[in-house]
């Protein structure tokens, strides 16, 4: 007799059995699918992410590892050694770098001081105290930088242009941007041109030159930090900050303004992985990787993505787990079944049935109750799933907020003066989820489901399919 016949009298013949293991399945199905549908959720989410924010990386002067190598020029009649061309990393060179596949978007930044030039003044709404001598510190505080947008206080809003434009990677080198404050004391608007001097004094003892140095204002910006009331030396004052091209701020150094001497320079990836492909680039390009090594800040990453990344842990721990105890459960229960079943299943050896075929037709049976049970889960998954990865996400966001309350800024000691580290713009973590049922994820279920199925009727199946037919209906249990 043909054994799908048989397979089907069999679960026509006890829909109380075939239920019970229709509804066994339905359970494993679904807690597997639904841990299925959060991780591939929590994938998507950490796509976006990687798309939103991107991973930094960081590249700036080693000074242990430059003297360590040899690089420093050594002082001489009282004076003290200084940066070589060695440990100079110039704006060609980290343009060459930008160039790279791995990267999305690259900024660097020249730190100089300029004098008031003619006809310019700093701001400085409460003068100086009688007898203090602020000599040291009347400059404008200069940053030659390659994108104004990247920089920190304009990506957070703490600064806005409101007239005119910002620095760019075109800009020409005599270009630009000035505070608000700054130029309404000195009368000056878009298209005007200052006259700056250079405020570097050089290390070799030599003296600075005096000349004026003509910029053409190309925008005005705001930034939020008011005056304060009190005298604040002018160089501290975020009013006299201005910002110009990394060439013309070397030109305030004193420098040929040829080509720009960077402090540090930061490289957007799309991924934390194309690390090592930037790291290759910048060798290629002639950039010593211990003398300017590579540093990636995926902190912001990290935040958007931490909770979700261990909810989809726990929801693929989930899965194995349902799926180990299922197949445990169901082989139990099918070795029951196989057991009650005894002498149907002698009668038919006997009557010269082949023993794969029985087998086969047990598979038919759990295969059809599988089939079943994951058309189910499929429709219920989606309306479980949400819920509980919400649930679960929830409980995990709060944890990270908690974390972070806790932690205090990471000091910056490479910058004069110190203070906290431009990890960006803080980010709250992903706190929702996307469920959505696809063709990949049914698949996978399906797999697993019927991968179940076959564990747990193959296992028992071949311990009594090994008995004889006069053993089966002889022995007992």
């Amino acid at each position: 007799m043909n054994l799908f016949k048989r397979a089907w009298w069999r679960l026509t013949g006890q829909l109380g059995k075939t239920a019970m293991l229709i509804g066994l399945f339905t359970v494993i199905c679904t807690l597997v699918l639904s841990g299925f549908l959060i991780q591939s959720a929590a994938a998507r989410a950490a796509d976006d992410a990687k798309r939103k924010v991107g991973v930094v990386a960081t590249m700036q002067l080693d000074i242990n590892a430059l003297i360590n190598s040899g690089g420093t020029n050594a002082g001489g009649g009282g004076r003290p050694s200084t940066i070589g061309s060695k440990g100079e990393l110039r704006s060609s060179l980290v343009d060459h770098i930008c160039a790279s596949s791995a990267v999305t978007g690259c900024n660097y930044a020249v730190g100089s001081v300029g004098r008031p030039g003619t006809g310019l003044k700093l701001h400085q709404p409460v003068p100086t105290p009688p007898g203090q001598n602020a000599e040291a510190t009347d400059f404008f505080s200069a940053s030659g930088i390659r994108d104004l947008n990247q920089e920190k206080d304009f990506r957070n809003g703490d600064s806005k242009i409101i007239s005119g434009r910002g620095i760019t990677p075109t800009s020409a080198k005599d270009e630009i941007v000035i505070e608000e404050r700054v130029a309404n004391d000195n009368k000056i608007k878009v298209g005007d041109v200052v006259k700056l001097k250079v405020g570097e004094i050089p290390a070799d003892g030599k003296q600075r030159s005096d000349a004026d140095l003509s910029f053409k204002v190309v925008g005005i910006y705001k930034n939020s930090t008011a005056d304060t009331g009190a005298y604040v030396p002018a160089m501290m004052d975020p009013a006299n900050k201005i910002y110009t091209t990394p060439l013309g701020s070397s030109l305030l150094l004193g420098k040929d303004g040829t080509d720009g001497i960077l402090k540090s320079a930061t490289f957007s990836l799309k991924n934390p992985d194309d690390l090592d492909r930037l790291k290759k680039d910048a060798a290629a390009a002639g950039v010593d990787p211990k003398i300017f090594p590579l540093t990636v800040n995926d902190k912001q990453y990290q935040a958007l993505v931490g909770p979700i990344t261990r909810t989809a842990g726990f929801a693929g721990l989930t899965v194995w787990l349902v799926a180990l105890a299922g197949t445990a459960i169901l082989a139990l229960i099918i070795a029951s079944a196989l057991r009650e079943r005894r002498k149907e299943l002698g009668i038919l050896l006997a009557l010269g049935e082949k023993k794969p075929l029985l087998l086969g037709q047990h598979l038919v049976e759990i295969f059809a109750c599988a089939l079943i049970a994951i058309g189910i889960a499929s429709a219920a998954s989606q309306a479980l799933a949400q819920p509980i990865g919400d649930g679960l996400l929830a409980g995990e966001v709060s944890s990270a907020k908690d974390d972070a309350g806790k932690r205090t800024p990471e000091q910056d000691y490479s910058s004069i003066g110190g203070g906290t580290k431009d990890d960006g713009p803080q980010v709250d973590p992903i706190d929702s989820l996307e469920v959505k049922v696809g063709p990949s994820d049914i698949a996978q279920v399906g797999v697993l489901g019927l991968g179940i199925a076959a564990v747990a009727t193959v296992l028992p199946g071949i311990r009594v399919m090994r008995m004889s037919p006069r053993d089966i209906l002889t022995k007992g249990d």
